[in-house]
């Protein structure tokens, strides 16, 4: 895992609710877990504050970083994606892009990345489909013609071609099987940090599959479609887990509160109905 991508992961799951900023000792303390030394975090920190996704901010124990309204609009909508609320539901309607040729082959290749990322997918070098208008589309500053269109004909045939189902399918299985084998790993007395780092790496590469699958809806998805088992997965055990990870992030905030080195993980069954306060203590 790397820096950048560990910081936004512990922005968006852990510091956002706590306010959004963090001193930079806070910050090294708190990916030590992940093996990420304090020059690469002090790095990846200069990186995303040139992004514009983190502002400098003097707090009382020194220096420190917090979100800016791009970063905390950017962490709220991928975390919408990230912790999917049930089923899509489909109007039966695509949004359509007809983009205006771009000769700079970076700034095609950005703006490629940008529309994958949102859900769309390329029907040609300029035309690109999504099942549901994104909310973020505006960030990208394109130059498009914009509809809203129907298809004569059969749209799982649109789909097939616009997106690699099964290559998407085999990287949701791939991804489970190495999540059992991750969350396997730590024993039921394990430390908070190591509660930590294992929830951490469960969440940076489910957090990879916004890259990859745009949400389609379940009536344009092959029967038994792998994403479903996954995502019931991740729910239950970013869940259990997260009591003794929340306890390692307030011990190594500034100025918190002793925490126990152990915390109790919740049972997989609990996790999966929703886990009382007394459960989790």
């Amino acid at each position: 895992m790397n820096a950048r991508a560990a910081l936004f992961d512990l922005y968006g799951d852990h510091l956002r609710s706590r306010g959004g900023r963090a001193s930079v000792a806070a910050l090294v303390r708190l990916l030590a877990p992940l093996g990420i030394a304090a020059p690469a975090v002090r790095t990846a920190i200069s990186r995303m504050v040139r992004q514009g996704w983190l502002d400098h901010v003097r707090l009382p124990q020194g220096p420190g970083y917090m979100l800016t309204p791009k970063g905390v609009s950017r962490l709220d909508k991928a975390a919408a994606r990230i912790y999917r609320a049930g089923p899509v539901n489909w109007s039966g309607r695509w949004h359509m892009l007809v983009l205006e040729p771009v000769r700079d082959r970076q700034r095609r290749e950005r703006l490629r990345a940008g529309l994958a990322y949102l859900g769309y997918a390329p029907l040609s070098e300029t035309t690109w489909i999504g099942p549901h208008p994104s909310p973020e589309l505006d960030a990208l500053r394109i130059s498009a013609y914009v509809f809203d269109a129907t298809l004569a004909g059969d749209p799982r045939e649109l789909v097939a071609q616009a997106w690699d189902l099964c290559a998407i399918a085999q990287a949701y299985e791939q991804w489970l099987a190495d999540a059992e084998v991750l969350v396997g790993s730590l024993p039921d007395d394990a430390h908070v940090d190591q509660v930590f780092a294992v929830r951490s790496r469960l969440l940076n590469g489910w957090r990879n599959f916004l890259f990859r699958d745009p949400g389609l809806p379940a009536e344009l998805l092959p029967p038994g479609w792998p994403g479903e088992k996954a995502r019931l997965y991740f729910e239950q055990e970013a869940a259990r887990l997260l009591p003794a990870a929340t306890a390692f992030v307030e011990r190594n905030m500034d100025g918190a509160f002793d925490v126990a080195p152990h915390a109790p993980l919740v049972s997989p069954g609990a996790a999966a109905r929703g886990a009382t306060a007394e459960e989790i203590r």
